[in-house]
């Protein structure tokens, strides 16, 4: 490597330390600060025994994450229920993150020995490939089952993840016709049922399972902001106080996608306390009503109005 080149490297391994830095010291001060979320509906509980119960009778696991909190999407109890199964890792709304923040989540699964498979579901880019993949899978266990004399047949894959991250959307998808009901928010699914995919592939379709409780409050504030649990677990105007702060920390994080001046450009409020900044945007847009604008600011960012944002990148090494 030229000097030129080592100075290059040095500099942006300086740079992602302090990224790195910067994160941790604000990821202290936001959890402190974070309301507090908590949740365990009925219809989850049930599901999660049912869930129990079926899997069993799956060779694949396909998980679903969502691309803007990767981690907060994982699921504490998925390598119990797995026990040893094929897993198949999923990104799904790969288009609401930016490219530098899926490459560098890229890397760092493939570091730890996971390949993801980013789709957006919405659009049906990354589908084919994911279908491709888990049929492969379906071979390998076809090839098992014909080693020991046994017939050949479909491979029966669970689709898992927490509410609202696409599942339904993705297998919509998978089998290019609406077989299950879609849509942006939480606990649309409610009871698990098998739909086949052509003669290769049988799906599980569960219900979002969330874990019975999440300590880490950061992480309850990302799946709140990402409408990845019902608005019955949060008070709005409070998560809405909550991004203000996160939008502040995350702008100089490289890959986050926070542009500077984002708020002042969408809203006409520069970027300042955020009581005071929702106080005013709500003067200027909902007539001062301060929790009507809390809810158009969390629309907005669910909806990709903001621009493409990383809740969570990559942890340091």
């Amino acid at each position: 490597m030229s000097e030129a080149g080592g100075a290059a490297e040095a500099q942006l391994n300086a740079e992602a330390q302090l990224s790195n830095e910067h994160q941790l010291t604000a990821a202290a001060q936001l959890s402190s600060a974070a309301p507090a979320i908590q949740w365990y509906p009925g219809h989850i509980a049930k599901a999660e025994k049912s869930l129990a119960e079926n899997l069993a009778k799956v060779d694949l696991v396909i998980e679903v994450r969502d691309a803007r909190i990767p981690l907060a999407t994982g699921h504490p109890r998925l390598q119990r229920w797995i026990k040893g199964k094929q897993h198949l890792l999923v990104i799904n709304r790969r288009d609401m993150v930016s490219a530098e923040a899926r490459h560098a989540w890229d890397q760092w699964f493939r570091a730890a020995g996971q390949t993801p498979w980013w789709c957006d579901a919405k659009v049906g880019t990354g589908v084919k490939q994911l279908q491709t993949a888990a049929i492969r899978a379906g071979e390998q266990l076809n090839a098992r089952r014909a080693g020991r004399g046994m017939k050949p047949r479909p491979v029966r894959a669970l689709m898992l993840g927490f509410p609202n991250v696409g599942k339904s959307a993705l297998i919509n998808r998978l089998v290019r016709r609406k077989v299950v009901d879609s849509a942006r928010r939480a606990g649309v699914t409610r009871s698990l049922r098998w739909v086949r995919l052509g003669q290769d592939l049988d799906l599980l379709d569960a219900p979002g399972v969330l874990p019975p409780r999440l300590d880490d409050q950061l992480a309850a504030l990302r799946l709140a902001l990402c409408d990845d649990i019902g608005q019955a677990a949060y008070e709005g105007e409070a998560v809405a106080l909550a991004f203000l702060r996160l939008l502040t920390v995350l702008e100089p994080v490289a890959g986050a996608g926070v542009a500077a001046g984002l708020l002042e450009r969408r809203y006409g409020i520069a970027a300042q306390d955020p009581n005071a900044w929702l106080e005013a945007a709500a003067s200027r847009h909902t007539s001062g009503d301060e929790g009507r604008m809390a809810q158009r600011l969390l629309d907005d960012f669910r909806r990709a109005q903001l621009g493409p944002i990383a809740l969570e990148l990559p942890p340091s090494p």
